[in-house]
């Protein structure tokens, strides 16, 4: 019989979405999926009110108070190189850590390779949090910003942003928070925790669909544009609007996607932040001590309760990770997430560079039942190694 498929890679997009989600976003779109604010026919309006709406929630979402200045992108990757392209400048330092996603190195190794910029990436504890006065000790004074995860995506631990934020308010340097996987199941708080801007994706703990993203930038902030385009606006002038959101939106915004990600942040709204990861977490702590009573298996920074998201990266001893993940999927049908997870500092810190490990993430939809079946599937293959 083949076995129930079950779905444990939720940090990389949540699967399933909120039931009815997909029926709503297409019939919506049948009916209002015109260009939004691009024609002056009531439909249109229509379209750019729904639009606005979904910028409003999220901005209540983020704490901050100006809808128009929540940028939709493709992703959190986007919206990423979208900030850090548009703020840094020739000669400009930045901070950031060994925690970070590809999303943020990659763009901030490609300003350095050209001669722009400069870094210094902190190291995290072993729990797999930064310590504020490291952040306070590597700014210096041509420091712009320092950039951070809220949640790492392989040790799911969560940072402290509100005392970061407070030492980059006292020391004048900006603070970009990556929330690819905390924006929908962890606060974030932009007035209260002086943060100039949050990257976000709508494909996870948001529940929309792939393809949406955004950038919610403070009133304080402004980002020089780094694409071009239309804008249904001033389309007689020859330079870009700087108006937001049109300054960081050049084109078309993906109206089907804005509209699923509606319904993600409805079911969000309805059942609660709170509600949500601690149900997450009663789940993750379900399988964190069921694996803990294994022999072969290792787990990395999953002590603390407190700090953490619905992440659980282990490996298994005299198994390769990859090997694992494939063992999971094809006899017990358990889909989770192996090798580096686009973090290669945080393996290298932990010792798994550059075979990686397994990584567990539990999502809204997730059961006990769910999670005793990976335990299950975990004994069999450490007894397995054992033999």
């Amino acid at each position: 019989m083949t076995p129930e498929f079950i779905y444990l890679d939720n940090a990389a997009t949540t699967f399933p979405k909120p039931e009815g989600a997909l029926e709503h976003m297409v019939e919506l779109y049948k009916i209002k999926g015109v260009s939004p604010g691009r024609g002056g026919y009531d439909l249109a309006f229509e379209a750019e009110d729904i639009v606005f709406d979904v910028r409003s929630r999220l901005a209540r979402l983020f704490n901050t108070p100006d809808p128009e200045r929540v940028v939709f992108t493709s992703n959190a990757t986007d919206s990423l190189n979208i900030a850090l392209q548009g703020i840094l400048k020739k000669d400009d330092h930045v901070v950031s850590t060994r925690l970070e996603h590809n999303s943020v190195l990659r763009p901030l190794y490609h300003l350095r390779e050209k001669g722009h910029i400069t870094y210094d990436l902190i190291d995290f504890d072993s729990s797999g949090c930064i310590d504020p006065d490291d952040i306070s000790g590597a700014i210096k004074k041509n420091t712009k910003l320092v950039v951070i995860n809220h949640v790492s995506n392989v040790l799911g631990a969560i940072q402290p942003i509100k005392e970061i934020g407070e030492i980059c308010a006292k020391k004048g340097a900006l603070l970009i928070v990556d929330a690819a996987q905390s924006a929908g199941i962890i606060p974030v708080n932009m007035a209260d925790w002086n943060i100039s801007a949050v990257a976000f994706t709508g494909h996870k703990s948001l529940l929309g669909p792939t393809g949406t993203g955004g950038l919610a930038v403070s009133p304080e902030l402004e980002i020089e544009p780094v694409r071009f385009g239309g804008t249904g606006i001033d389309s007689e002038s020859p330079v870009h609007n700087r108006i937001y959101p049109h300054r960081l939106e050049a084109g078309t915004v993906n109206m089907i996607g804005i509209i699923g990600l509606s319904e993600g942040l409805r079911y969000i709204e309805t059942n609660g932040m709170e509600s949500i990861h601690k149900k997450e977490m009663e789940l993750l702590c379900r399988l964190r001590d069921g694996l803990s009573k294994l022999e072969s298996v290792i787990d990395y920074c999953a002590d603390d309760d407190e700090n953490h998201a619905a992440v659980l990266t282990v490996n298994i001893r005299g198994i390769d990770p990859g090997d694992a993940g494939s063992i999971l999927d094809a006899d017990y049908g358990i889909a989770v997430r192996t090798g580096l997870h686009c973090a290669p500092h945080v393996h290298e810190n932990i010792g798994t560079f550059p075979g990686g490990a397994v990584r567990f993430s539990i999502g809204p939809f997730n059961t006990a039942k769910h999670i005793d079946t990976a335990i299950e599937a975990m004994t069999e293959i450490d007894r397995f190694s054992r033999h």
